[in-house]
């Protein structure tokens, strides 16, 4: 499905928060499991506007439609993690710009040089990269969405759920965004299609693995995306990879999935 820009600008915005009774989590707190996954949330989401930085280093930074939806994308996904803040803050969680701060001052080289890795990477590949970045952010946003949703069914907290669920709303236009840009630019070019099947191959990791320890990654796979219903997320995220020109049999999902279930 396109997504309407026009009609994304006028309603774009903070995710609303009335009727939300955060007071609710210090009587009938979350368990440790589920706390442990918003904090990799919080994180994740307030990183987005890294992913930006990467983003408009390369040609995307010319397409008038692209930044208008990145502007959009960003704000909404600060207060996604805002939100979610809100909720850590309520079980006497560190959250915000205190728990920010030092995560990215720990980030280290591989953070500091990836505007020029992108730069340098789409001045040489070209109008292919953008696809390359399009594919990238619809199966991050999939998945994404994903995980609030079995997050909602594993922690079984009404606020949270529905909370989670008005995230998950936006998101969904998210999802259109980037899977429509990934679609209209792999449809048809060959190159684009070989160089994004290689791009996931062998760079896509789980959303947030460039960010958070990898102990936190192996524990979002294995409590979100394992066991039998887990098991049938991915192959449905799979076959959503699966349907994008080029990119049939990728097996995206699964790889990971068991790389960091072992």
């Amino acid at each position: 499905m396109q997504l309407d820009l026009e009609t994304y600008k006028r309603h774009a915005g903070r995710v609303e928060l009335d009727g939300i009774d955060f007071d609710a989590f210090r009587a009938d707190p979350l368990d440790g499991d589920s706390l442990r996954c918003l904090r990799y949330m919080h994180d994740v989401e307030h990183h987005t506007v890294c992913y930006l930085r990467d983003l408009l280093v390369t040609p995307a930074h010319r397409d008038p439609d692209m930044t208008t939806f990145l502007t959009m994308w960003t704000f909404e996904e600060f207060w996604h993690g805002e939100a979610i803040a809100t909720v850590l803050r309520a079980h006497g969680e560190p959250a915000g710009a205190g728990r920010i701060a030092p995560l990215r001052r720990r980030l280290g080289w591989r953070d500091r040089v990836a505007p020029l890795v992108h730069g340098v990477g789409s001045a040489v590949v070209g109008a292919p990269y953008t696809a390359v970045h399009m594919t990238w952010g619809a199966v991050n946003e999939w998945t994404t969405q994903a995980g609030y949703a079995r997050l909602a069914a594993r922690a079984r907290h009404p606020v949270l759920t529905e909370l989670l669920r008005r995230i998950m709303r936006q998101e969904g236009r998210h999802i259109d965004f980037y899977a429509h840009q990934a679609i209209a630019r792999l449809d048809g070019d060959r190159r684009a299609q070989r160089l994004t099947r290689l791009a996931l191959r062998r760079f896509w990791r789980p959303v947030g693995s460039d960010v958070m320890p990898e102990n936190e990654v192996r524990f979002m796979v294995r409590h979100l995306f394992g066991g039998d219903e887990g098991s049938g997320i991915v192959a449905r995220l799979d076959r959503r990879v699966d349907r994008l020109p080029g990119l049939h049999g990728l097996g995206l999902l699964h790889s990971a999935a068991v790389r960091y279930s072992a």
